[in-house]
């Protein structure tokens, strides 16, 4: 072999080499590139679920009220709310009893029940059974101090009621209800946490 081709075959193998270096960083920087990608779009995923998780559970729509306890009456009340959070109610020993009622109960002996920490749960009274259901096994679910109850005239399917407390919903699963449990059971906003919730008035079907 002459010199001029052995310079001729190292300068073509030093081209292989080249080419094949440069697809080895082009098949790199796209392996990174996908990867990055992927990266990004798991990350922006898991956000947004995160993000969509929260709002979903997120009790910012709860609506807060201010009121004094211990305004007692026998008088017909006309309350500002519907179904009313707080204000006079019935004295003692006529809080509501707590427990489900297939009947509406008097606003005047809930608000007292409310004032317990009781959570007060009213529906339309037209709710489908299935949900109306649901609502049932979650105040079963949830203990005492729980009052469940159909109400004339309610401004949306459902509204779950704590004293100077509320949140409207449409339906019975709404994640959001089981969290307005926990957190306003016989919570601090409450003038009588604890207070008895039964031996009052009405007889709960369950």
């Amino acid at each position: 072999m002459t010199k001029e081709k052995t310079q001729a075959r190292r300068e073509q193998l030093a081209r292989l080499r080249a080419e094949q270096k440069r697809k080895e960083r082009r098949g790199a920087l796209l392996m990174w590139g996908v990867g990055g990608l992927v990266i990004v779009l798991v990350v922006g995923l898991v956000g947004w679920y995160l993000i969509a998780e929260r709002s979903a559970t997120s009790l910012d729509a709860v609506k807060t009220f201010k009121y004094i306890g211990n305004e007692h009456t026998s008088e017909k009340v006309t309350y500002k709310e519907n179904p009313p959070v707080g204000g006079p109610h019935r004295p003692a020993p006529e809080w509501q009893n707590c427990g489900i009622y297939d009947k509406p109960v008097a606003n005047e002996n809930a608000v007292h029940s409310l004032e317990h920490g009781t959570i007060w749960i009213t529906y339309q009274p037209n709710l489908p059974a299935d949900q109306v259901e649901k609502l049932r096994s979650v105040a079963k679910s949830s203990g005492d101090y729980m009052l469940l109850s159909p109400y004339e005239g309610l401004p949306a399917k459902i509204v779950a009621t704590a004293w100077g407390n509320q949140l409207t919903l449409d339906k019975a699963d709404d994640p959001r209800l089981p969290r307005f449990i926990a957190k306003y059971k016989n919570g601090s906003d409450a003038p009588e946490p604890g207070a008895l919730c039964t031996g009052g008035v009405g007889t709960p079907i369950s």
